[in-house]
């Protein structure tokens, strides 16, 4: 069993991802071998809250060119992660 701490990569801070936070909902980038059920342990074990829905999606990675070389962004997986009522995460507070 992998560490939780290697599923949950890092919070998604953009626009939309806190225009969310007020619908109780929080985005992560996540291990893109992950699946939801691992994802929503992760979350509960680490930040002690409880966990309603997991969304998941595969971005797939923007080509990039660095003068004549070419080659692409990593893929990743983002989670949006829907919290019951009353918990919510320290991490985003301040936001």
């Amino acid at each position: 069993m992998r560490d939780y701490r290697d599923i949950i990569i890092k919070p998604v801070v953009t626009e939309k991802s806190m225009n969310l936070l007020a619908d109780n909902k929080y985005t992560f980038i996540v291990d893109k071998r992950a699946n939801k059920t691992e994802i929503k342990n992760a979350i509960e074990n680490i930040f002690e809250v409880r966990v309603a829905s997991v969304n998941t999606m595969n971005i797939k990675g923007k080509p990039k060119r660095m003068g004549r070389f070419e080659g692409k962004k990593p893929d990743r997986k983002k989670a949006v992660i829907s919290l019951k009522p009353g918990h919510k995460i320290r991490l985003f507070e301040g936001m």
